[in-house]
């Protein structure tokens, strides 16, 4: 799966008409080159894909500019990346932070169901690793790299457990909810002073 993929699709799902230096604006500001590895040429790449793909379709705006809309199609690759990004644990953190960024997309009892998924996968990869810790004898140091697996899917376990939570107790304006960014065509576009 692609990060870029999911936050160039996300983005113009939020615009509802977006194009690429506004998009790009948009990551770069949330930090998602650093986070994703988002690039400018990545991001450039993405849109003449999907838009190959025909999940966004383009127009040019006179002098120089294309803006590019969510197809129906791109809507469905959308939801797929968003729901896969929540529900799966990658060793990499990039889809699950481009999904914690579009988070606000789904309905919260969507949300919250896709995060159980990734708590129960989580919890199995801990459970897993520790048995092999306990298990492990040759050669000895190799017994770190499962503690690091542990560790890891454990703090996972954690963090999950706490979003479930304030998702949970009603934090964040969810799809479908009064003031949520997470509808299409809902973000307004930020004047930088």
């Amino acid at each position: 799966m692609s990060a870029t993929r999911l936050l160039v699709l996300g983005v113009v799902r939020g615009y509802g008409v977006a194009h690429g230096y506004l998009i790009g604006n948009d990551l770069m500001s949330w930090g998602a080159g650093e986070w994703a590895n988002v690039k400018w040429g990545s991001i450039y790449h993405a849109l003449k894909q999907l838009t190959k793909e025909e999940c966004l379709a383009d127009e040019e705006v006179p002098p120089a500019r294309t803006d590019y809309r969510l197809t129906a199609k791109g809507e469905q690759e959308f939801q797929r990346l968003l729901r896969d990004a929540l529900r799966r644990p990658e060793t990499r953190p990039d889809m699950l932070g481009a999904g914690l960024a579009l988070l606000p997309s789904l309905p919260r009892a969507d949300a919250v169901a896709l995060l159980h998924e990734r708590l129960a996968a989580l919890e199995s990869r801990r459970d897993a690793a520790r048995k092999q810790v306990g298990e492990w004898t040759d050669p000895p140091h190799v017994r770190e790299l499962f503690g690091l697996w542990e560790h890891t899917a454990s703090a996972g376990v954690e963090w999950t457990r706490g979003l479930l939570a304030r998702l949970e107790e009603g934090a964040y304006a969810m799809a479908g909810e009064r003031n949520s960014p997470g509808d299409p065509g809902s973000w307004a576009i930020l004047k930088l002073e």
